[in-house]
């Protein structure tokens, strides 16, 4: 540092990075596939000519289509969905005119092992719940169900890929849902969480499910077996509770260190 007294320590009081006044862009690269964004549309450009200097590269304008997720944009917000990617999977697996179900998954029957029962093509079975889970990425509504068929991946059976064509109706029947993002005045951090006491009939494991929203808008979400078995509802509760806070706690460092300063990511609420 020029001017630097022997035997003098500098404080950094405060760094420019991150600071919500400065420009900030994002590069996220998949292979050969790049998305640039951020607030300053003169950054943004200089990117892509820096970029085009060093690599073969071709603007294909605006976000409309990147790894089979569907952006459109409007004056409110932005949506994002998979409804090509759900018309390819119903026509893959000829269920293209299927009946439509309202619920992903029949809640009241409970789904195990089944060591005596009819083989099925596991390859198969595994190929289609990867499919399933790779939607759920835009599709919060139907990570339970998902989660319960992953749970099967390694000796599935009959009833198993049942529960995954069970899947299939609802997704024909709710082919436009997926996520929003509205520009809301809202600057606040909430996570809903909730637990199935036991509800495994392998283990009695219970199951945690958590969402979190990011000023109104939902941003991540997660439901998982839990690795203990809960000796009351009350101690599954707490489980999935903890692990909705542990995703509250990293989505509020993720803003803080990011893009906000003062109070606005510090508010939270785990409900």
């Amino acid at each position: 540092m020029k001017g630097r007294k022997e035997g003098k320590v500098y404080k950094l009081r405060k760094s420019f990075y991150g600071l919500k006044q400065l420009p900030v862009t994002i590069l996220i690269v998949y292979v050969d596939d790049i998305i640039v964004t951020g607030n300053d549309l003169m950054e943004m450009e200089r990117l892509k000519e820096k970029l085009a200097t060093e690599l073969e590269t071709k603007d294909l304008g605006p976000l409309c289509y990147f790894l089979r997720m569907e952006v459109a944009r409007n004056k409110s917000g932005i949506s994002v969905s998979q409804r090509k990617y759900i018309l390819d999977l119903l026509k893959e697996t000829g269920m293209l005119g299927c009946k439509p179900m309202d619920t992903p998954i029949d809640l009241v029957k409970k789904i195990g092992e089944q060591k005596e029962s009819t083989p099925v093509d596991t390859g198969r079975y595994q190929l289609l719940v990867g499919k399933l889970i790779y939607l759920s990425h835009s599709r919060s509504d139907i990570a339970f169900a998902v989660s319960v068929v992953s749970q099967y991946m390694h000796a599935p059976c009959e009833e198993h890929v049942k529960t995954v064509y069970r899947i299939l109706n609802y997704l024909k029947g709710s082919l436009g849902k997926g996520l929003y993002f509205r520009k809301n005045e809202t600057r606040s951090i909430e996570g809903f969480t909730n637990a199935n006491w036991a509800r495994s009939i392998d283990n009695r494991r219970s199951t945690s499910g958590y969402c979190t929203f990011v000023w109104g808008n939902l941003v991540t979400w997660r439901s998982k077996k839990q690795t203990v078995v809960a000796r009351s509802s009350t101690e599954a509760e707490f489980c999935a509770i903890a692990h909705g806070m542990c995703e509250l706690l990293w989505l509020k460092q993720l803003l803080r260190r990011n893009w906000c300063e003062g109070g606005d990511a510090n508010e939270g609420v785990l409900r």
